[in-house]
């Protein structure tokens, strides 16, 4: 028998506790690691009511965390993370409160840096091949698309 299946429950609370400790985890995250443990459905509605009530586990903060870190760190825009959010199950009514707790002056900012330095370090030769793998590279990273096609005929001009 594996170790997690003989646990008793209050070494899982336990185990839930640091990890979520440890970083801040939404509620499905949670889920999928009490689905390693035997348990019955009953008993993992108490864990994560306890984990709840505890503070532990906190859809709010998880989803202000995510956002900024995701921001900062790997330099997403709104769309990429409002979709991350939502593969997560966050509500929509914390990804909109989520998404407006990003100042706006920065956000603009980030795009105009990240955007000339992706822009700089593709090295295609072809305008338009150049152009598409800037509005690729950015769109992938969740940035809204006008703004990026916009940027692409800016930086475009300025490079002729």
């Amino acid at each position: 028998m594996n170790s997690k299946s003989t646990s008793s429950i209050d070494e899982i609370v336990q185990k839930l506790e640091y990890y979520c400790s440890y970083q801040e985890r939404c509620h499905l995250e949670v889920q999928e690691k009490l689905r390693g443990f035997i348990l019955s459905e009953n008993e993992r509605n108490q864990i994560i009511v306890h984990l709840i009530d505890t503070n532990f586990l906190n859809e709010e903060r998880f989803a202000m965390v995510f956002t900024i870190s995701k921001f900062h760190q790997k330099k997403w825009g709104k769309i990429r993370i409002k979709n991350e959010l939502k593969a997560r199950k966050i509500s929509d009514y914390l990804i909109t409160k989520a998404l407006q707790s990003i100042p706006m002056g920065e956000y603009y900012q980030c795009f105009e840096t990240l955007s000339e330095k992706v822009w700089d370090t593709i090295t295609e030769k072809n305008e338009l091949k150049k152009r598409k793998k800037f509005c690729d590279s950015l769109l992938r990273k969740g940035w809204e698309s006008e703004t990026i096609y916009q940027k692409a005929k800016e930086l475009a001009n300025t490079a002729n």
